[in-house]
């Protein structure tokens, strides 16, 4: 990381993080052309999860390479400033590198996907989900969903904290900013 003075070392703020986004990006390559595909996933016990189909060009490239980048990244808005080169965005982002594996444990596997469902619906289902579910579930077009685990090897983080007085919002004109 070359600008330190934005990075996060808070174990808790980035686990906090991690567990409220909802969308990461999974980077991969088999060597030529990079390919990044946006995923919902959950962090759990210090891993990625996510799932999809057990085909295609993302199960291709894992084959072929199973080194990837997942980054998650959330902007909270335009940081105002009198001085032009001084506006900037207050984030928080989280870079991690590792191997992807698909689980072929299915417990381990029934648990990640249990703790999607209380990511992203929590509360809606009565009863935990059923192994047996995730084993036999196919999509409409036939295959069946892989889950996956990302093995951190390298996790980085970044922020620019929210700064409530200094926060653009329409109307904001720079004499406001010059009135501090």
């Amino acid at each position: 990381m070359r600008y330190y003075k934005r990075e996060c070392t808070e174990q808790g703020k980035i686990n906090h993080f991690l567990n409220s986004a909802k969308i990461g990006f999974l980077g991969l390559t088999d060597g030529t052309i990079p390919y990044v595909i946006p995923l919902n996933f959950v962090w759990y016990k210090e891993h990625i999860y996510f799932h999809g189909a057990s085909e295609g060009k993302k199960i291709e490239i894992m084959k072929v390479n199973q080194n990837v980048c997942f980054t998650v990244s959330e902007e909270y808005g335009t940081i105002s400033n009198p001085v032009p080169a001084h506006i900037d965005t207050a984030y928080m982002s989280v870079i991690l590198t590792g191997k992807a594996e698909k689980l072929d444990d299915w417990d381990e596997a029934t648990q990640a996907m249990q703790e999607m469902l209380n990511k992203y619906v929590p509360a809606y289902f009565d009863n935990p989900l059923a192994k047996s579910h995730v084993e036999k579930y196919r999509s409409s077009l036939g295959s069946q969903t892989g889950i996956f685990k990302i093995v951190p090897a390298s996790l980085s983080a970044k922020e620019n904290p929210w700064q409530i007085d200094k926060m653009f919002h329409a109307g904001k004109k720079v004499h406001h900013d010059l009135d501090y």
